[in-house]
């Protein structure tokens, strides 16, 4: 059990507030994501509103008093914001610093100088790969949409063929791994070890990548075979730098954290003594504030400096990193606080005596749970945080590696075939220059993959470990 879950875990401990039936709950639940899904799909209300407006609904709806509801979702969102906000907000730091040093520029360069031809897609997923660890999907999006256009027209490729393996490599980052906001929430709400899922989670978004990415490219490159849009391709960030930071060190300092917390499962499972004076060492280390703070830090330096930023232009960059992510850290902990608002008025125990009379696995039922959310709202956040909430009891009594690939069937679910309702799904309509239907032949379709075959992985690794 990570310690950000301790306090999460104590308050879902809480009696139910209120006495309703399960048919009563499940209604409730229905009509309190129902209100979530219209208010953002229909009437395009900002999801943290949506989030807390469908919150109380819940209360309501279950008959639960308003001062408990709220008491619930208030509870929820602090303890939510506590958990993560501070991860979310270093992870934000690492990414504009990689990105405005050109530590971003450095990586993809040097390694295109070294691919051609065939390689050239694996090339690919491998910079969104390396790239998408410390960005959110939408920052990497427009990182990676320059280079994707730029090579495809001065190497003369299909833009589908190239554009691809970058997007899944991003959107598998974004769905699978911590420190995304939507793998965190999940793995603060079900008590799983974050270096645990880390591990798992790069061993399931590998083989996921490599068929959702260069694999299902050449198939999208015969369906939709479009030029890169002239119009497309604005200025890369880096154009205006003097120098840059090598690549070795930019690469080194983005895998920090990364192996930090890598370094801390491996010991928590190899010693596993908490009185061991190395495992006290590397629970500190590589606690995920330690090792995002470490990079942010390091990063300062061997971005930052290395680049000609003056202390000056590196507090301006710190600023200007915050700044977007209001907006996420509202909607994650509205999030929080509906999966608080779930947890209290008894959905739990609803969620598991359903899963006992149907016999249903539990990382089915969490992937299940996630697709439905996804698919109604269109963010792959709101899915995994509203998922999470109502599968979290199944969590008890689970161990460290059942809990991560909890967190992974919750993260491989939220990811399911995006579509019009998603953000992400018009930003790569956009860039690419596509119309609906070849977005939804390309994009949506990957997307899918990317879910079905990682939950396809998550279940192999539940009959081997």
């Amino acid at each position: 059990m990570t310690s950000l879950s301790v306090e999460i875990l104590a308050a879902d401990a809480a009696e139910p507030i209120t006495s309703a039936g399960n048919a009563q709950l499940g209604i409730a639940v229905l009509a309190g994501i129902a209100v979530i899904v219209v208010l953002i799909t229909k009437f395009k209300l900002h999801a943290f509103l949506a989030l807390t407006i469908g919150s109380l609904a819940l209360g309501a709806f279950a008959g639960a008093p308003l001062a408990d509801t709220i008491k619930s979702f208030t509870t929820g969102l602090g303890n939510t914001v506590a958990g993560v906000g501070v991860l979310i907000a270093l992870g934000a730091i690492l990414g504009k610093l990689l990105a405005d040093s050109g530590g971003a520029d450095q990586i993809v360069d040097t390694i295109l100088a070294k691919a051609s031809g065939r390689a050239m897609p694996w090339a690919m997923v491998l910079i969104a790969s390396v790239i998408g660890l410390p960005l959110f999907f939408e920052v990497g999006i427009v990182l990676l949409i320059p280079v994707v256009l730029l090579v495809a027209k001065r190497g003369n490729y299909s833009l589908m063929r190239i554009g691809i393996p970058a997007l899944a490599g991003l959107s598998v980052m974004h769905g699978l791994i911590p420190p995304h906001p939507g793998p965190l929430v999940a793995i603060d709400a079900v008590g799983a070890n974050l270096g645990v899922t880390l591990a798992l989670g790069l061993v399931v978004a590998i083989p996921t990548v490599i068929i959702a990415g260069p694999l299902f490219a050449r198939y999208a490159a015969r369906w939709v075979d479009i030029p890169a849009p002239e119009n497309m391709i604005p200025t890369r960030p880096s154009e205006d730098l003097e120098k840059r930071p090598g690549f070795g060190v930019t690469v080194a300092t983005v895998m920090l954290p990364v192996v930090l917390m890598l370094v801390k499962a491996l010991v928590d499972i190899v010693v596993d003594d908490p009185e061991n004076g190395v495992q006290k060492v590397t629970d500190v280390i590589g606690s995920p504030l330690i090792a995002l703070l470490a990079a942010v830090i390091v990063g300062m330096f061997t971005l930052g400096r290395a680049a000609g930023f003056t202390k000056e232009r590196l507090s301006t960059t710190v600023e200007k990193s915050l700044a977007p992510i209001a907006g996420v850290l509202l909607i994650v902990g509205a999030g929080g606080g509906f999966k608080q608002t779930l947890i209290d008025i008894g959905v739990g125990q609803m969620i598991l005596d359903f899963s006992e009379n149907w016999s249903i696995p539990a990382l089915l039922l969490a992937w299940l749970i996630a697709v439905a959310i996804r698919l109604a709202t269109g963010s792959a956040t709101v899915a995994t945080i509203s998922a999470a909430g109502l599968v979290a009891p199944l969590a008890a009594g689970m161990s460290m590696t059942e809990t991560a690939l909890l967190v992974l069937a919750i993260g491989a679910g939220s990811l399911f075939f995006s579509h019009v309702n998603d953000a992400g799904f018009w930003l790569v309509k956009e860039y690419f220059g596509m119309s609906v239907g070849q977005t939804i032949k390309t994009w949506s379709v990957m997307e899918t993959i990317i879910s079905v075959v990682g939950i396809g992985f998550v279940l192999l690794l539940s009959l081997v470990l």
